[in-house]
């Protein structure tokens, strides 16, 4: 009897010339057939779209819900990556106090010189409010729990997520002549450089974009003119995207093949963080385009015990300035700091100058290579300690 072959070895290691771009053309010229989404009321552009009517009546039944979420799961993972729900908050009363909640602050904001900086398009273009879920909360609880008790919000989270995920939120309002975002993909390996996201070996590649999901609900009406969001459906099948997609060859096919769906106040749209996609340009002169941008994360992204990094920073430092015989400074930097940006509170440390802010660990590294004091380092860690604070 023959053994078993094994099979292939998969590269451990990919590279920004990894990827095959046949390969993903044929990928992304797969069509979705309504076969594919039964419970959808239509197909548009390869999006299946749903009803919140729909989605509220499934919500109400264990079997419809689980047979909802499933259909909507085989869509972010192997389908198209995005689905669309029509009035996920029908109630537009609920929308327009949220949005009026939302320009307040954007103009409490600006009149404070706040805000600064922004992930993937020109800082200061548009308007955007770093963790609305927050501040929308605290402003009008009322109006938040009114928002937020919306099915298509919840259900959505759970079909990718599973249960106990975190929500959070950011206001993005494309202004009048507000440019096109690059075209990209999410957070978390889509928040890096192209050195960095290299350094992750080829199956965290695949793990980040089960980590999180994207949404965005819209507060106005979206009519394509206006710039909604610019999808590739199905190119989060590309594995190798994170790096691949900002070859020349790859921006030009989504340039060429991108589709954008007109919204309504109300709808909201959901779609795996490694679909290939960007804000589009506002080429109105006369309409601002309001959305609350949803990031919703998954309740395993995180440590199981919770560790004061910047007292063992601190109390590490001194061992690590002396040096000597046996001790790996990047080594124990990599064991005693933070060396991830997230989370931050993004008002008091934007992302100026780059995707992400510096990291507990940049400051230590930089004290030792430059032989700080005590008390530069205590200065450095203090001021992020404070920026990072809820």
């Amino acid at each position: 009897m023959n053994a078993p072959s094994r099979p292939a070895r998969r590269p451990v290691w990919i590279s920004a010339d990894s990827g095959d771009f046949h390969q993903f053309k044929a990928q992304v010229a797969q069509r979705t057939a309504p076969e594919d989404v039964h419970q959808a009321a239509e197909v548009v552009q390869n999006i299946p779209i749903y009803t919140g009517e729909a989605v509220a009546s499934a919500a109400r039944d264990p079997q419809a819900c689980r047979a909802l979420t499933t259909e909507w799961a085989w869509a972010f993972s192997d389908g198209p990556g995005i689905v669309v729900i029509r009035d996920a908050l029908p109630d537009a009363a609920v929308v327009d106090r949220a949005s009026a909640i939302f320009e307040t602050i954007i103009a409490e904001e600006k009149a404070a010189n706040l805000g600064g900086g922004d992930h993937f398009a020109k800082p200061g273009a548009n308007d955007r409010i770093w963790n609305s879920l927050e501040k929308h909360c605290l402003a009008d609880p009322a109006n938040f729990a009114a928002y937020y008790s919306a099915n298509a919000l919840a259900l959505a989270s759970e079909a990718w997520l599973g249960p106990a995920y975190q929500m959070t939120a950011q206001v993005n309002r494309v202004n009048p002549g507000g440019a096109a975002q690059v075209p990209h993909r999410d957070y978390h390996l889509g928040f890096m450089s192209p050195e960095q996201m290299a350094r992750f070996p080829a199956h965290i590649h695949s793990i980040s974009p089960v980590l999180t999901l994207q949404g965005a609900v819209a507060h106005c009406d979206m009519p394509v003119e206006t710039g909604p969001t610019m999808l590739l459906p199905f190119s989060q099948q590309f594995h190798e995207g994170y790096l691949a997609f900002s070859r020349p060859e790859f921006q030009d096919h989504f340039a060429k093949h991108h589709v954008q769906l007109p919204l309504s106040k109300g709808d909201a749209l959901f779609f795996n963080p490694a679909v290939m996609h960007g804000a589009g340009t506002n080429r109105t002169t006369d309409r601002f385009r309001m959305v609350n941008l949803l990031q919703v994360s998954s309740a395993f992204g995180r440590a199981m015990e919770s560790v004061d990094r910047a007292r063992m920073s601190r109390a590490v430092f001194a061992v690590l300035r002396q040096g000597g015989k046996g001790i790996d400074v990047a080594n124990v930097i990599a064991a005693t700091a933070e060396g991830y940006p997230f989370p931050t509170n993004l008002d008091r440390n934007p992302p100026i100058g780059g995707l992400a802010p510096r990291t507990m660990a940049d400051f230590l590294t930089q004290a030792v290579c430059e032989g700080w004091t005590d008390a530069q380092l205590d200065a450095a860690l203090s001021d992020l300690e404070r920026k990072n604070a809820t």
